[in-house]
């Protein structure tokens, strides 16, 4: 990966298993429809790990984004009709999710302590979501110098096979599971589902301006949290 590269998630999950083929969605959609057992199994088993991972950024416990992949399902099968195939299928599921989720999340942060919620961002992390520099001033040399505004320290390279390594990527999904909530839940759909940018804006209906710059702070977070790891790496005899 070129060190000035912005997609510090890119190869977060390259040992993952890719999901089943499916039909196509005009197909998918008709055999839902007609109550096809075999398809609805099929798209459950291909879909649900992801719904899942995209509930728990909103919610507690993976017991709760459990029940909400098990509210979602329902909430497709009773609203299967109504899908009007303006984005893909799976695009309109995740945003069921994503709804439901955030709802659940909303009533948790209502009654769950305080001091008895992780350090992992949660609604709090919202705050911050657009303010203050994304990488340290002081690695660009200051104004009034000839190259001002440019690299005094650049990234150094990243070595393909430390990315590569499972120790790398642990770390890097623990960067992420630090993130503010909603810099997090973008990161997520981008750089491990692959969604695209207006894929991820119709799901968690936000504007593209606001998905840029929250894939951009959080991509920056975890890039931040890797070099740290890997300069600490080689200081080591």
């Amino acid at each position: 990966m070129p060190c000035g590269s912005d997609n510090v998630g890119a190869r977060w999950h390259a040992d993952s298993v890719p999901p089943p083929e499916l039909p196509p969605d005009d197909v998918l959609t008709g055999l839902l429809l007609a109550g096809d057992e075999a398809a609805f199994a099929q798209v459950v088993d291909a879909w649900s790990p992801g719904m899942r991972r995209l509930a728990r950024v909103y919610v507690s416990t993976e017991e709760s984004a459990a029940e909400v992949v098990q509210e979602a399902w329902l909430a497709v099968v009773q609203g299967i009709g109504t899908f009007a195939g303006r984005s893909s299928l799976r695009t309109w599921v995740y945003r069921i999710v994503a709804n439901i989720a955030r709802r659940r999340g909303g009533r948790e942060a209502r009654t769950i302590p305080a001091g008895a919620v992780g350090n992992d961002g949660g609604d709090r992390g919202d705050r911050g979501d657009g303010a203050g520099p994304t990488v340290d001033p002081a690695r660009f040399a200051p104004a009034g110098e000839p190259d001002a505004g440019h690299w005094q320290r650049p990234p150094a390279p990243w070595p393909e096979q430390a990315l590569l390594a499972g120790e790398v990527r642990a770390e890097v999904a623990a960067a992420v599971a630090g993130l503010p909530a909603r810099q997090r839940v973008v990161i997520t759909l981008r750089d491990v589902h692959g969604y695209d940018a207006a894929e991820v804006c119709s799901i968690l209906e936000i504007s593209a301006a606001n998905q840029r710059v929250l894939l951009h702070r959080a991509r920056a977070a975890v890039r931040l949290c890797l070099e740290r790891y890997l300069a600490g790496g080689e200081e080591e005899p």
